[in-house]
């Protein structure tokens, strides 16, 4: 009679139990993507998503399967050696600091709205402008075309939204005028080589927001480390009783 494994699936993949460095290994893999260009922001939040949800060697190929990088597979079937960047590279300031003239150089609402977001190049000066609208420039997720970057914002009878990385510098030169202008977040350091953001014009009967924000990829790997801190401290106290 023959042993067969009863969890052996017919894609060759067992259901094995992934472990947290499995999964971090894949959202490196996703984070590399990210910055090739090979995913875009929707596509990377996703796959990252599904990479700390998964319980699985099963579940976990398909997220890298279409990328030049192998995934996590069993450690009983042979791997390609996957090449990685130095850890000082991998999202570094420097990286971010590209050069060039910028992807874009408006964002314009007249009673509508406008949104800058995800992988696109801030240009030296970014000129933002609102009437009876709304706008917002999230920076979280941008190169930027130098170590300092301008972005003006004029909001009338409107809103404008600034959201920035924490790390970056930001220094506020704007007034309101029968309005607000945010000056809360230029009193905060920014990190060694970070870009420094200044924040530009007035606000007239309408409000200028600076925020710092974290990335929804960030907020996934910082709930999954809590949640993995929180099991361990419940299994330590159970291996006290």
């Amino acid at each position: 009679m023959t042993d067969e494994l009863p969890d052996e699936r017919p894609d060759g993949l067992p259901e094995l139990r992934a472990s947290d460095a499995d999964r971090e290994q894949v959202a490196e893999v996703l984070r590399d993507a990210l910055a090739e260009g090979r995913l875009d922001m929707t596509e990377f939040e996703e796959r990252l998503e599904a990479t700390y949800k998964a319980r699985t060697y099963k579940e976990l190929a398909p997220i890298t399967r279409d990328l030049p990088a192998p995934g996590v597979t069993p450690p009983s079937v042979p791997t390609v050696s996957m090449v990685k960047r130095p850890a000082a590279e991998v999202g570094s300031w420097a990286s971010r600091i590209v050069g060039g003239e910028g992807s874009s150089q408006w964002g314009v609402s007249i009673m509508s709205g406008f949104e800058r977001k995800g992988r696109w190049t801030v240009p030296r000066r970014f000129n933002a402008f609102t009437l009876l609208g709304g706008g917002e420039i999230d920076l979280r997720d941008a190169n930027f075309a130098a170590g300092e970057v301008v972005v003006n914002c004029v909001a009338i009878l409107g809103g404008l939204s600034v959201i920035v990385p924490p790390g970056v510098e930001v220094i506020a030169r704007g007034i309101g005028i029968m309005g607000g202008f945010d000056h809360t977040q230029e009193y905060e350091p920014g990190d060694p080589g970070a870009p420094r953001v200044v924040v530009t014009g007035f606000a007239l009967l309408g409000g200028v927001d600076i925020e710092r924000k974290v990335t929804r990829a960030e907020r996934l790997r910082l709930k999954e480390e809590r949640r993995r801190e929180r099991q361990e401290r419940r299994e330590l106290r159970r291996g006290r009783d």
